[in-house]
């Protein structure tokens, strides 16, 4: 059964003045080309994953310029489109001189700038501004569904999908295929379909490249690299440790790896949430709070870091914001007790100027002491994404 049919208010804002020009990344099946039809119905678009137009200015790139400089004036009074342009690296050079010798303007739109820069394309330099396209995030979803969330993932067809893990199975198939093989991003498709099993059972952990490797056959350095696609392809996120020591001895090297979406990774690693309870739903809705703050922080364009907090006797906090000025920790109880916040305990102890914050099931806020007259926050879920989207959350802990 297809997925159901809903129109979702996307939070990306394209206010672009006239004549500026920009590149739009994201992941494949995200929305960008729905997002492009519904916003500029007026634009010359150039789909490459047609394959006769894509043929066509692989043959001949300067067919682009000439087409675009035969279209009607009032045409030109809008973004020209190019959806997948990673497809032919060559068009940039034909981009440019549009931009330069004719005034002429631009959306670039596609999955993964790696191939452009392997290929040393021109990317404009400078001439324009950089977007990136996220998975559904929860102020663009009526009534939010929690549990579907985290069972489904937030790729727009995946969320309402009666049969997830059909579009899910299919998804990963075709990235490899599509992506990967046919983009030439990797030379052992094999091995790299391995790495993404491996990884997937890494997602949201310290990630040991060396384990990895050994798993897949595979050197570290060859690990590093599909990691650095994974990236560049806007499917996954590494997150690194934050470094300021204060007392405790903690972890400063090693990464934590997430997946864009908490469907995919769930797939990769037959994992199944049937209800909002246990480990693996836990470890779920800890991935989707992170999707929401990566996600907030780039449709807003928010320079801020997000880290992870872990000492080398096991205390440990999920998400450390700009450099400490908040930590976070996810709890999937409804009744979040003292014992359960060790790790956020710690760390409020040596960073007493942070605001620190649990997202939790509980039905409603508190405030709970702990030593020294510090406290946490307690928050239910909705309200910490309420004041998350609405801007309170980070304007309170002192973040711009």
């Amino acid at each position: 059964m297809r997925s159901k049919l809903v129109k979702y208010g996307r939070r990306l804002k394209l206010d672009l003045p006239k004549g500026q020009s920009c590149f739009l990344w994201g992941a494949r099946k995200t929305g960008k080309s729905t997002y492009l039809r519904d916003h500029f119905q007026n634009s010359i678009t150039y789909n490459l994953l047609d394959t006769k137009v894509r043929s066509r200015l692989e043959k001949a790139p300067y067919l682009l310029r000439e087409e675009v400089l035969a279209a009607p004036k009032e045409a030109l009074q809008f973004p020209i489109i190019i959806d997948e342009i990673q497809k032919i690296p060559e068009l940039l050079d034909e981009v440019h001189l549009l931009i330069e010798e004719h005034g002429l303007f631009f959306l670039l739109c596609g999955s993964s700038a790696r191939k452009l820069k392997q290929v040393a394309a021109n990317l404009l330099g400078g001439r324009a501004w950089k977007y990136q396209f996220f998975p559904l995030c929860y102020p663009e979803i009526p009534d939010f569904d929690l549990l579907k969330a985290l069972q489904n993932g937030l790729i727009p067809d995946h969320y309402n999908a009666a049969t997830p893990d059909r579009y899910l199975r299919a998804y990963i198939e075709d990235y490899i295929r599509e992506e990967i093989q046919s983009e030439a991003l990797v030379r052992n498709v094999p091995s790299f379909s391995r790495f993404l099993d491996a990884a997937a059972f890494s997602h949201g952990e310290m990630m040991s490249y060396s384990n990895i490797a050994r798993d897949c056959g595979v050197h570290s350095k060859t690990v590093k690299e599909y990691v650095s696609i994974l990236e560049d392809t806007l499917l996954g996120y590494t997150i690194k440790p934050y470094k300021k020591k204060v007392s405790r001895d903690i972890i400063t090297a090693t990464p934590k790896f997430y997946f864009f979406d908490i469907g995919v990774a769930n797939h990769l690693t037959k994992r199944s949430v049937k209800m909002l309870k246990g480990p693996e739903a836990g470890h779920s809705f800890e991935s989707y709070i992170l999707m929401e703050l990566m996600a907030y922080r780039g449709l807003h364009e928010k320079d801020i870091s997000v880290t992870y907090w872990r000492t080398k006797k096991g205390y440990e906090v999920d998400f450390v914001i700009d450099d400490g000025k908040l930590a976070i920790e996810v709890k999937l109880k409804e009744c979040v007790q003292k014992a359960d916040l060790k790790g956020i305990i710690a760390f409020k102890e040596e960073h007493p100027e942070a605001e620190a914050i649990v997202v939790s099931l509980d039905p409603v806020p508190r405030k709970m002491s702990v030593a020294s007259g510090q406290s946490i926050m307690i928050f239910p879920w909705k309200i910490f994404l309420d004041q998350l989207w609405d801007h309170t959350l980070f304007s309170k802990s002192g973040i711009s």
